[in-house]
């Protein structure tokens, strides 16, 4: 076989590759859900908040697998002012909390740290009002880091771990770059970034909008 049909064939077997490949950039995108203000309550509270052997009922499943927004809601009060019909999220979790934005926290008086889910050891202290009583905590009020979930698969595919933080551009009407963007990696998360209210109005984002992590920033475990 002369060298130019070896060309040619090599040429079309690029070609056809090239247009049977889907894009790397189709494979980054991100699904970015906005997460609005909830809270997470233990068995004891949910009792304390909504009476005796009281159950919470599922209004709506949430994206991630085993997680829902229940019909209960709540109030959520601090020494200027409280937050009205705030969602709880079931199931119940051992221990309470409640993730709010920053303007949120300005309207009740309260200086919640961002803090990654769970993690509420010295966070802000508050009080939740339910139909039944109420609860005096001395911490659990928190704004959320943002966050990427994802499977120990999507983790392989971005080249990211769980503990590391990157930076996300997320397109729309007014682009945004989220920095410090916390990787969480389960074999029970799907595929999904959150960010609170506060991050959706700066950027004109709705639930849905795609994120793509900015190349060369998918191992910074280091905070600013």
């Amino acid at each position: 076989m002369e060298r130019q049909q070896i060309e040619q064939i090599v040429a079309d077997v690029l070609m056809e590759l090239k247009e049977t490949t889907v894009p790397a950039s189709q494979h980054s995108m991100i699904p970015v859900s906005v997460s609005a203000r909830h809270v997470h309550l233990s068995p004891q509270h949910i009792e304390a908040l909504f009476g005796k052997e009281y159950e919470l009922t599922k209004q709506m499943d949430l994206s991630q697998p085993g997680q829902f927004a229940s019909n209960e809601t709540i109030i959520i009060a601090g020494p200027k002012g409280s937050l009205q019909h705030v969602r709880v999220y079931g199931p119940s979790r051992r221990s309470t909390q409640a993730e709010i934005s920053r303007t949120d926290a300005i309207k009740i008086g309260i200086r919640p740290p961002i803090r990654q889910s769970g993690d509420i050891a010295g966070s802000a202290p508050f009080t939740l009002i339910g139909p039944a009583g109420s609860v005096s905590l001395t911490e659990g009020l928190q704004i959320a880091q943002a966050h990427i979930h994802m499977s120990p698969r999507d983790a392989q595919n971005f080249g990211v771990t769980n503990g590391d933080f990157v930076s996300v551009e997320i397109r729309g009407e007014r682009p945004l770059t989220i920095h410090q963007v916390l990787i969480r990696v389960s074999d029970r998360f799907r595929l999904e970034m959150h960010i609170d209210t506060d991050e959706a109005n700066a950027g004109f984002i709705r639930s849905g909008a795609p994120g793509r992590i900015v190349p060369g920033q998918a191992v910074d475990r280091l905070r600013w």
